[in-house]
């Protein structure tokens, strides 16, 4: 297309000038983004296969396909970089988790079907599930200055299903909603976290999901639960 037919197909030329900067704005942002989430992919990658720690920010760049200097224009750090995987991939998982438990009828079944998504999650994402489990705990500043916004609205799905229970009458009203959703998050945490240590022979995360959901169940509902596979 010559200058010519261009600004024919124009009213204006000041018109086919914001055009043009429009649309390179456009690709400026989608290539930007583009850039950015490449990196973040490849620190998943670069966690999990080397720890936080042993992680370097060349490493990064390089599985990335970008240069060293281009992570410094979208994070501080390394530790930047890790909080935002955390925070990106929680807001994912929240809404799918979300999802989930809403195609059940009944709080009992949501609660189990939130026991299975947690743990299918770290099943089907086990570079992501590790740096999660592991490499979060690693960073001092996630432990120092992360509020938790994220984790307290995944672990408020939890408490949310619990008064849901209680209010109804299926479970049981002498429990704290605090405590219950900590307690299920604690165990499957602490499952999830055996299960990524375990080089050899991982046992069956949807067998065990099927086995901690039992285990709560049966210990908060008022009575035991006739509509539990439902």
């Amino acid at each position: 297309m010559n200058a010519h037919s261009f600004f024919w197909e124009c009213e204006s030329p000041p018109q086919c000038f914001i055009r043009q900067k429009f649309t390179r704005r456009t690709a400026d942002l989608s290539a930007k983004q583009d850039k950015r989430s490449r990196i973040l992919q490849a620190a998943v990658k670069v966690f999990a296969e080397k720890g936080f720690y042993n992680a370097k920010v060349a490493e990064i760049a390089r599985k990335a396909g970008v240069a060293d200097g281009t992570i410094y224009l979208y994070f501080k750090n390394k530790d930047e970089i890790l909080i935002l995987i955390f925070e990106e991939e929680m807001e994912r998982v929240i809404a799918h988790v979300r999802a989930e438990v809403e195609q059940e009828g009944n709080v009992v079944a949501k609660l189990r079907r939130f026991v299975q998504t947690h743990l299918k999650f770290v099943r089907k994402n086990p570079k992501l599930a590790q740096v999660f489990q592991l490499e979060l705990r690693q960073s001092n500043k996630f432990i120092k200055e992360y509020t938790g916004s994220s984790l307290k609205e995944y672990l408020n799905i939890i408490g949310q299903l619990v008064e849901e229970g209680q209010a109804k009458g299926v479970i049981r009203t002498d429990l704290h909603p605090g405590l219950v959703k900590r307690a299920l998050f604690g165990a499957l945490d602490e499952i999830a976290t055996h299960w990524l240590l375990l080089k050899n022979g991982r046992y069956d995360l949807n067998q065990s999901a099927e086995e901690i959901a039992d285990i709560f169940i049966r210990g908060i509902t008022a009575e035991p639960p006739h509509e539990q596979h439902s």
